[in-house]
């Protein structure tokens, strides 16, 4: 059953190939056609009839046209994928496809709802940091406990209670009487004279005997202890004054200090200082110490703001995320909005990092006289702000982490020569398994079927996570989008083209079916 084919047939057949001349004969064949094609010459074994060699001659045709259909439809197929994935051909002289219709106010829309975004995301990021500050006890106490074991803040804390032990029992005046009333007993001029020059040495030998013993106890676990304790009474205070609590407000000064009592502190030295020895603290009265933790002449007038920090804390960081949407879904190209909006939260974030730095030289430069440690002051504020700090480094690498994954699932040149390569190594592996006899079967052809439907599980339970996490972290960022990525690359390997399926048997089985 030669075919005869004319030029203009063969040109138009390298085209694309077509099974519709082999189809055609082996329905021909199946028809039950029993006369051999012309000047196909028909095996003959001895002693067999012409119509059995007949009937060998067209079942042996009969497979191998069923073997060539079976390679046409895979290469069709191939083929057509591989037009799915270019631009369509411009042909010389043909009429250009209609170009869409700009949306001129809806790429305007995008663009505003980005940039308001990127200007609310610092103000969002500070917000929900401020209100678990103020509000959360727990993240409070995580915040300022490690100041109990910082050197600086322990060598201000013995300062201060130091000089309030001094300060009540009364050094000066204790070594002056007792120098005057030795110097009075009838002694000699000369040792009269050097009696009262130990004036100055008792002072100080009596100061650094309380110093030291203020020493051992604040390098003690019980310091830190009485820290925490303290602490949590402040929040509870803090908490109050920005409530209104009238009570609470009686207890600030006139420049607004909120303080540290550090009464326990003090009980502790005066205790060690008695089982020293050194008895006259018994007859003390009640000494008070405290340490400042913010001082600031606006934070009784700071009540009036705390109610719109509570709000702004819980819904401005939502408002930032779905302005973020909406610019995204506004505009023409998904994939480019969505690269635009993870680095507008990087780059918030960046300035966000520097207003801090900023505000830590101008918090440093604008510290009262009356500091005596400005070290120290410095060392709570970046305590403070550390929580800050994590989290604005949190947002910035969620941010360039949906950049980065925008980018490779976009149409740029390189997002697709990046996904080709990807597609060539997983069918390599994949073919390298089958023949192997490693085969996913019928889940691998449902998850290549239902790819678009596993893509959007992983990325929503993705999203899940980062959005139900108590406390994002850059680490559990990078955690999530690893385990993201490779749950991903997973299931496209284990996906199983159905094409794949039907040629796989080859012409082998086909010929013996």
């Amino acid at each position: 059953m030669a075919e005869r084919r004319t030029p203009a047939s063969r040109g138009a057949g390298a085209a694309e190939p077509s099974p519709s001349a082999p189809d055609a004969r082996v329905r021909a064949l199946d028809a039950g056609a029993d006369d051999p094609p012309p000047g196909a010459s028909a095996p003959r074994s001895r002693g067999a009839t012409p119509a059995a060699a007949r009937t060998a001659a067209r079942d042996q045709e009969l497979a191998d046209l069923r073997a060539r259909l079976a390679r046409a439809e895979e290469e069709n197929a191939r083929l057509r994928a591989a037009a799915a994935q270019r631009p369509p051909a411009v042909v010389p002289g043909a009429a250009a496809p209609p170009r869409p219709r700009r949306r001129p106010g809806r790429a305007t829309a995008a663009v505003v709802a980005l940039v308001v975004a990127g200007l609310l995301a610092p103000v969002a990021v500070v917000a929900a940091w401020a209100q678990g500050l103020v509000t959360d006890t727990d993240r409070y106490l995580a915040t300022v406990a490690p100041l109990a074991d910082d050197p600086q803040v322990q060598q201000a804390v013995t300062s201060r209670v130091t000089g309030a032990i001094v300060d009540a029992i009364n050094l000066d005046q204790l070594a002056q009487d007792a120098t005057t009333a030795v110097s009075e007993l009838g002694l000699p001029p000369r040792l009269s004279t050097a009696v009262l020059s130990l004036q100055g040495p008792l002072v100080d030998a009596a100061t650094g005997f309380v110093r030291n013993a203020v020493e051992r106890v604040v390098t003690s676990d019980a310091f830190s202890a009485a820290w925490t304790a303290a602490n949590r009474a402040v929040q509870t205070q803090l908490v109050a004054v920005l409530s209104g609590d009238p009570d609470a407000l009686a207890s600030l000064d006139s420049s607004g200090t909120l303080t540290v009592d550090l009464s326990d502190v003090v009980a502790a030295v005066t205790s060690a200082l008695s089982d020293a020895g050194f008895t006259i603290v018994d007859r003390l009265p009640t000494i008070n110490a405290s340490f400042a933790l913010v001082q600031s002449a606006d934070l009784v007038r700071l009540q009036s703001a705390y109610r719109l920090l509570d709000a702004l804390g819980t819904w401005l960081p939502w408002i930032v995320l779905g302005l973020l949407a909406v610019g995204v879904v506004l505009a023409r190209h998904t994939a480019r909005a969505l690269v635009v909006a993870g680095l507008v939260l990087a780059g918030a974030m960046l300035l966000l990092g520097l207003g801090l730095a900023v505000g830590r030289s101008v918090y440093a430069s604008s510290l009262p006289p009356q500091v005596q440690r400005p070290d120290a002051a410095v060392v709570v504020y970046d305590q403070v702000v550390s929580l800050l700090r994590v989290a604005l480094r949190s947002v910035l690498v969620l941010g360039l982490v949906v950049a980065l994954v925008a980018f490779v699932a976009g149409d740029t040149a390189a997002a697709r020569a990046l996904r080709r390569s990807w597609s060539r190594m997983t069918a390599w592996l994949r073919g390298a398994g089958e023949r192997r006899g490693v085969t996913t079967g019928p889940v691998g052809v449902w998850l290549d079927e239902q790819r678009v439907l596993v893509r959007s599980v992983v990325g929503g339970g993705a999203a899940l996570a980062l959005v139900l996490a108590d406390r994002l972290t850059p680490a559990y960022v990078v955690t999530v989008a690893v385990v993201a990525v490779v749950v991903l690359a997973l299931t496209t390997l284990a996906a199983r083209p159905r094409t794949a399926v039907v040629a796989g048997p080859g012409p082998d089985v086909a010929a013996s079916g």
